[in-house]
């Protein structure tokens, strides 16, 4: 008897339900391409300043170096490093200004130069 009652309910489980479509491959569906990556406000801001600005904005420097005409500040900071190299303007009139910078964790790791540079600003009091 169990066995007619089990067979029952199997076959009638099958019953009454609804259908379920058969799945389907997705339909393509491109990808925009994205704009070129400007420079975020905040690395714009600091090329082109001067070591004296970078100081103010940043502090005191943990390293600076002067190889022939070129400059280079090391600010460090709880999570970054950042090397600014400054140089003379091209017609060799003017004080030097930021024409690169290198951003890395303390570790040596990559990090985002907007992040380092809000990093090391942020420490510094709201008077400089």
């Amino acid at each position: 008897m169990r066995f007619w009652i089990l067979a029952g309910a199997v076959a009638l489980g099958g019953c009454g339900g609804e259908l379920i479509p058969e799945a389907r491959p997705a339909a393509y569906v491109p990808v925009p391409a994205a704009p070129p990556a400007a420079a975020p406000a905040s690395v714009t801001a600091v090329k082109g300043q001067t070591a004296a600005r970078l100081i103010a904005q940043f502090g005191p420097p943990a390293m600076d170096a002067t190889e022939s005409r070129a400059r280079k500040l090391q600010f460090v900071g709880p999570i970054c490093v950042l090397d600014a190299y400054l140089y003379p303007p091209s017609n060799g009139r003017g004080e030097p200004v930021v024409t690169w910078l290198d951003t890395r964790q303390r570790d040596g790791g990559p990090i985002d130069q907007a992040s380092c540079l809000a990093a090391l600003a942020a420490r510094q009091p709201a008077g400089r």
